[in-house]
């Protein structure tokens, strides 16, 4: 294999050919799998090009929906973008369980956002909160042509401090920064209300401080927005009677006990915790992706705020008080409905209709739901027929494309584990006393 100069300057031909010669033994086979998932519409393909760097093909995964959704009394089809095969399944028979039980609640707890700056300072606390209180007004002036159209709609800034970290690391300080970025996810506007901090700190520091080129006690290392945000909030649950959640009042009571107890272990153990809350993230990363948000920041930010208190732990709480089963989920979500992916990709249009063109806060609620929904379906599963039943039932269609079954073999082989279990090993055997015979 050899490296090659100036391959971002190649058109997606001369990418495709130099790749398909150097890392591939059939270039032509290599090369037309690639072709294949070109889009057809050469500017819809153009489009898709020009969202990242050195593109080659497209990437497809599957866009599907799970409709029934009552969320605080409103019933949504939720877009969901995600190739493993339970998900969607799990989440409509969640919606379909809660529809006739008042459905899901959710409310938005807050919506600010973070971002610091990093710097180093090596003369002391005191001298540097005496000059971060006589130019922090200064510095917030520095940031209203960036801030003044934020703020006529009602977001912006919405404190600034110095915070002393040097217990943690030697001379380190911060500026710590919580936003109001409305409808917008808000990364570029935050880093660049940053990096305008950072500039307005280094300027007035060196005139405070009289700095010379032996002398420069303050030192800005970065600037940059934090994923993690707990407290941008979105809180669901749902809840009714423990006697309505199974027909026969004996097995409702116990499924509950049941259901309660799989949530507590997964507060306290962090091997089932990682699990349980994956659950989750297969809800919120599929809604979050076919919305076009950023779901490598959601996962940091809500796997972070799992292990706010020390341990990582659930996200989700269960109860039963006085006779009520109650099942809620608290997350931090930074979400955006304008900007970026959400103004560009077709389908991430498509899904933003689907679900009534929401705000930021909707969406913070809707994708809180599909999280909840995704955990409850997961745990029932569990906790009664377990979790391989269902799910290789739906990996069926999986296994037989994987040993490129035919419709009539696909038919076939449905009809048999209808009423037997689906093992990959069982499959396979079908398949093969079918093929033989």
């Amino acid at each position: 294999m050899k490296q090659i100069l100036g391959f971002s300057k190649l058109n997606k031909d001369e990418k495709i050919a130099w790749l398909t010669q150097n890392y591939f033994q059939n270039r032509e086979e290599a090369a037309q799998l690639l072709q294949n998932y070109w889009n057809p519409d050469e500017k819809l393909q153009k489009l898709h090009d020009e969202f990242t760097e050195n593109t080659i093909s497209n990437y497809y995964l599957p866009f599907g929906i799970a409709p029934n959704f009552n969320i605080n009394g409103e019933i949504y089809v939720i877009p969901m973008a995600i190739e493993e095969s339970s998900v969607i399944a799990a989440a409509s028979n969640a919606a379909k369980f809660w529809g006739d039980k008042g459905g899901f609640k959710a409310e938005v707890i807050d919506t600010r956002k973070v971002g610091q700056v990093h710097f180093l300072f090596t003369e002391g606390f005191s001298k540097l909160e005496e000059f971060f209180r006589k130019t922090k007004t200064l510095l917030l002036e520095r940031l209203q042509p960036l801030t003044k159209n934020m703020e006529k709609r009602g977001g912006g800034i919405l404190s600034l401090e110095l915070r002393d970290k040097t217990s943690a690391l030697a001379n380190y300080y911060q500026i710590h920064v919580e936003f109001e970025t409305l409808d917008a996810m808000g990364a570029n506007f935050i880093n660049s209300c940053l990096e305008e901090i950072a500039l307005g700190l280094k300027q007035e520091a060196a005139t405070y401080f009289n700095f010379s080129e032996t002398h420069q006690p303050l030192e800005v290392i970065m600037s940059i927005l934090s994923n993690y945000v707990p407290n941008c909030l979105a809180k669901a649950e749902v809840s009714c009677p423990v006697k309505d959640l199974l027909p026969n009042t004996a097995e409702a009571e116990h499924f509950a006990h049941k259901f309660v107890e799989a949530v507590n272990i997964a507060k306290v153990e962090p091997y089932r915790a990682v699990t349980h809350n994956k659950g989750i993230m297969n809800g919120i990363d599929a809604v979050v992706l076919a919305t076009g948000n950023d779901f490598r920041a959601v996962e940091a930010g809500i796997h972070a705020y799992a292990a706010r208190n020390g341990q990582y732990s659930s996200l989700t709480s269960a109860k039963v008080e006085d006779g009520q089963f109650t099942f809620s989920i608290e997350v931090p979500l930074a979400l955006g409905t304008v900007g970026g992916l959400t103004n560009l990709h077709p389908l991430v249009k498509l899904a933003m209709e689907m679900l009534g063109n929401p705000t930021a806060k909707d969406l913070m609620k809707i994708v809180a739901v599909a999280g909840l929904a995704q955990n409850f379906a997961a745990i029932k599963s569990l906790v009664t027929t377990g979790i391989q039943e269902g799910h290789m039932k739906m990996h069926l269609m999986n296994i037989l494309n994987q040993f490129k079954a035919t419709p009539s073999e696909k038919e076939t082989v449905k009809a048999h584990f209808k009423t037997h279990t689906v093992t990959h090993s069982a499959v396979v055997e079908v398949l093969e006393q079918l093929r033989n015979a």
